[in-house]
């Protein structure tokens, strides 16, 4: 069985970027607010990620 320890959403409010990440362990939120930039950029690191998943880095 899978245990979430960490979920995140990234919520567009009032025209800013707001990164909400939930530690399910300490049930605890944390809320940073994003550049565009950054978020533009998100597609990109996620296909990095992938990438090194794919070549047996974990």
């Amino acid at each position: 069985m899978d245990t979430v320890l960490y979920s995140a959403e990234l919520v567009l409010e009032d025209g800013e970027y707001k990164l909400v990440v939930k530690n399910h362990i300490q049930d605890t939120v944390q809320v940073a607010y994003v550049a565009k930039k950054a978020v533009e950029k998100l597609p990109m690191f996620l296909s990095m990620l992938h990438a090194k998943q794919l070549s047996g880095c974990r």
